[in-house]
């Protein structure tokens, strides 16, 4: 197997994440290209992932139930939005 590139769409558990990995395949009967979505869970060991990276998944031995791939790195970051600390925003006011 190969390694895949997806997005993450949940972090919400400890060590691990799922990503939505998105293909294209050509369908012979209405000879489109179609897009299918295959959501897999991954093992984060620093918890560093958060929701809307771009990573690299790579195949490992099982891990858990669900669990056969290992985030090999993250390719692009998410922009979070994260507003103003109460602090500075005094600042600017004064």
């Amino acid at each position: 197997m190969k390694g895949v590139v997806g997005m993450v769409v949940s972090n919400k558990m400890q060590k691990s994440v799922v990503v939505a990995v998105d293909r294209l395949f050509h369908h012979k009967v209405y000879n489109r290209f179609v897009k299918r979505t295959s959501k897999f869970m991954a093992h984060d060991e620093l918890s560093q992932c958060n929701i809307g990276d771009r990573v690299r998944l790579d195949p490992s031995r099982p891990l858990s139930k669900r669990k056969r791939w290992v985030v090999a790195e993250i390719l692009k970051r998410a922009r979070i939005y994260q507003p103003p600390s109460p602090k500075t925003a005094d600042r600017e006011k004064a």
